[in-house]
């Protein structure tokens, strides 16, 4: 532990500042001075974004196809400056290939798609409320072929789908991290904080789910989903059962900080003065590790993300015409169709920053709750 006159030796602020600064002032200067952390909090704001607003940030819907335009290659942005800022892409020239019959594509120079900020294109429902057909950047004129990130086997845009598939994926880990928040604190609080009988209980429960392996529990339990339910039904079910099973770890983590500072003489005083268990343990226990629960809850959720691609890769998850990052996998099982369309790949691409953004964003965050440790 660094003398008091030493710390905090980066956060710019005075000794008289740090003195008598709240702990949100002192926990928001430590975090603020790691890159990293602060880099992966950028980079989920703008995934978020995305997906609030999806509906928005599309080109187009996810179900528009077109058969003509089957994997066509991702067009290149072009800027002109004749006559104003101009953005253009080249349209397609395409022709069928001798040798493997299959529809080959090149850019055409001389057939040119305009682009704008803001243009009229498909009708969509924001949030499945509001009907508009502004979207953030397009074709001027609707209809034109737009593939920045290329399309798939029905000429769906790939961007387009993976940025609504952005909304599922994200939000399955947040609700199924809120869940699991829930279910691992109360438990996990409970048992530490009463042992006896109850501990036993809670914790032989504990240990019966973590023994079962991690795959064939999600695969049967995805599997007992029934076929006919729809989009909205089935994603909530694969929510739960992700839930369900994440939140042995944080319960065993939390039951172990109340076995270690029940006895503390704050706890005790609280006691004495009559407050009620709840409060003691809300108010006075859980604050006190704050940063082990954060540490917990931000590795729990890359751990939501890649269950749900999992189980829809594997095709027990979600399913079309729910669109997420694991359905948009499916499309990359086939080694033929990745040797001519490597750009199906881009969901699990997706995956990969995200999680990787949450891992330092958690590592910030698990840091700077303690800012009184050197």
């Amino acid at each position: 532990m660094t003398a008091v006159t030493d710390w905090p030796p980066a956060t710019g602020q005075t000794s008289s500042e740090i003195y008598v600064a709240s702990q949100r002032k002192l926990i928001w200067w430590r975090f603020r001075k790691n890159r990293l952390a602060v880099a992966g909090a950028v980079v989920l704001g703008l995934v978020y974004l995305l997906a609030a607003f999806c509906e928005f940030w599309a080109p187009a819907t996810p179900d528009t196809y077109r058969a003509t335009y089957s994997y066509a290659p991702p067009q290149r942005i072009h800027v002109s400056f004749q006559g104003g800022l101009h953005f253009f892409v080249d349209d397609y020239r395409s022709q069928v290939s001798r040798k493997t019959l299959l529809r080959e594509f090149t850019p055409d120079p001389n057939q040119r798609v305009a682009l704008r900020f803001f243009p009229h294109g498909e009708k969509y429902k924001l949030w499945g409320v509001f009907p508009a057909t502004v979207h953030f950047f397009g074709p001027v004129q609707a209809g034109r072929p737009f593939y920045l990130l290329g399309a798939d086997e029905q000429g769906r845009d790939l961007l387009t789908r993976l940025i609504y598939g952005s909304r599922v994926s994200m939000s399955v880990g947040l609700i199924g991290v809120g869940l699991g928040l829930v279910l691992g604190t109360a438990l996990g609080g409970v048992s530490g904080y009463f042992g006896g009988v109850t501990d036993t209980l809670i914790q032989r429960i504990i240990e019966f789910i973590m023994s079962v392996p991690t795959l064939p529990l999600w695969l049967g339990l995805a599997a007992a989903v029934p076929p006919g339910w729809g989009p909205i039904k089935t994603y909530f079910a694969i929510t739960l059962i992700l839930s369900l099973i994440g939140w042995t770890g944080l319960a065993r983590v939390i039951r172990s900080r109340f076995l270690q500072i029940r006895s503390e003489d704050y706890v005790l005083a609280a006691e004495l003065d009559g407050v009620r268990r709840s409060r003691i343990i809300g108010r006075h226990m859980l604050p006190a590790f704050t940063s082990h629960i954060i540490a917990t809850l931000t590795l729990s959720i890359p751990g939501m993300i890649l269950g749900e691609t999992a189980l829809s890769f594997l095709g027990l998850g979600l399913q079309p015409p729910v669109v997420s990052w694991g359905v948009l996998l499916q499309d990359a099982q086939n080694i033929r169709v990745l040797s001519t369309a490597p750009w199906l790949l881009l969901s699990g691409a997706a995956v990969v920053i995200a999680v990787v953004a949450l891992n330092f964003l958690g590592d910030g965050l698990r840091d700077a709750a303690d800012p009184y440790d050197s």
